[in-house]
């Protein structure tokens, strides 16, 4: 009887990691998670089958985990905030290893951007005999798909503002700048930057008295999707709602609906359309 083929999973924040470790368990492989320290929900290690945990940049004991559990290939997923990238004491707080000094020294001290530090770390787990994967191979009945996802439809204002503001958020994607915007009767209302789009999201209601606006969500078509792959979860559709919005627009294949079916149930619930766009 042939062994089952051992798939690594690096784990960060939140629901993402199980959704990935229950794909892959059925898929038939065996889970091996390292799990990042203060990061992970603590309910993630019975959906693996080996799980060990490491700091968040302590490179070095990623790839001695990685070899000690027969990791060949992993899939790197869940959030690590983005402003603890920008935190001063951030070396001190997060005990870096000598290989992840090294790295951050070489390649990324001047240069944060997220397609940055995912093709670095790529580049040195590969160098170390673990290949990271597109992260959303496990979890295909979760990503978005296109036209309404849920019973409610967009009213013609929503539709409008799609058309209006699709183009824009492609630039804005292209710019690197962030993954979302909101949009009202033409008009652009906040976009996101270091913040993310939770805050953005808050913001935009604050900005905007008038309820049914849109929120408008993707990755750019060269987006790689090993990593940082866009994601909307309950939260986010009850965040929207609660700010006034009433559509999510997301990009068909570039995002992930944590959870697709207790998304769209949400939605429903509150009345808010979920789309999917070309």
């Amino acid at each position: 009887m042939t062994a089952p083929r051992v798939m690594g999973l690096i784990a960060g924040q939140g629901q993402l990691p199980i959704l990935v470790a229950r794909g892959m368990r059925a898929a038939g492989c065996r889970v091996a998670c390292i799990g990042l320290r203060d990061q992970f929900v603590p309910e993630l290690r019975g959906e693996c089958d080996d799980f060990r945990e490491a700091g968040v940049i302590q490179l070095g004991r990623w790839i001695r985990l990685a070899r000690r559990m027969g990791i060949g290939d992993a899939v790197m997923v869940g959030r690590v905030s983005k402003a603890r990238m920008h935190d001063p004491f951030r070396l001190l707080r997060q005990l870096p290893d000598w290989r992840a000094a090294m790295l951050w020294y070489r390649r990324l001290r001047h240069d944060r951007r997220s397609g940055t530090v995912l093709t670095a770390l790529a580049e040195e787990l590969a160098a170390n005999g673990v290949r990271l994967i597109d992260s959303t191979t496990y979890i295909p009945e979760h990503m978005a798909t296109e036209g309404p996802m849920g019973r409610t439809a967009p009213t013609a204002l929503q539709q409008g503002d799609i058309a209006f503001g699709w183009p824009l958020l492609r630039q804005l994607l292209e710019l690197d700048i962030g993954q979302s915007m909101a949009v009202r009767e033409c008009d652009t209302i906040a976009v996101e930057a270091v913040e993310g789009t939770d805050r953005m999201i808050d913001r935009a209601g604050e900005l905007c008295r008038s309820k049914g606006w849109t929120l408008l969500k993707s990755a750019r078509p060269s987006h790689d999707m090993r990593a940082d792959v866009p994601t909307i979860g309950v939260g986010t559709v009850e965040r929207v709602a609660k700010a006034g919005g009433g559509c999510i627009a997301i990009g068909v294949g570039r995002v992930i609906l944590i959870d697709k079916p207790a998304v769209l149930a949400t939605a429903d619930r509150l009345g808010v359309a979920i789309v999917g766009v070309r």
